[in-house]
């Protein structure tokens, strides 16, 4: 699985929402399921699949799936 694969799969893991849902203009609250409660289960799901622990100022910053993909590259992982 590429990195672009686990990372659109943390989402739809970690929000319960469908693939189709999974899209670069996709921001924090824009659907239901990216609460508060979400955000957090979504970050425990890129923790796990990518093996890192995020910083809590990334946590709050994480507000988009395409700043997801720049907070990742902090952690050396490329989107």
């Amino acid at each position: 699985m590429s990195n672009l694969e686990a990372y659109k799969s943390a989402f739809v893991e970690g929000l319960g929402i469908d693939e189709s849902k999974v899209e670069e203009t996709l921001k924090y609250n824009d659907i239901p399921e990216w609460d508060s409660i979400g955000h957090m289960t979504l970050i425990s799901n890129l923790e796990e699949k990518f093996k890192i622990t995020i910083e809590t100022d990334d946590i709050v910053d994480f507000s988009s799936f395409k700043k997801g993909k720049e907070i990742l590259n902090k952690y050396k992982i490329k989107i």
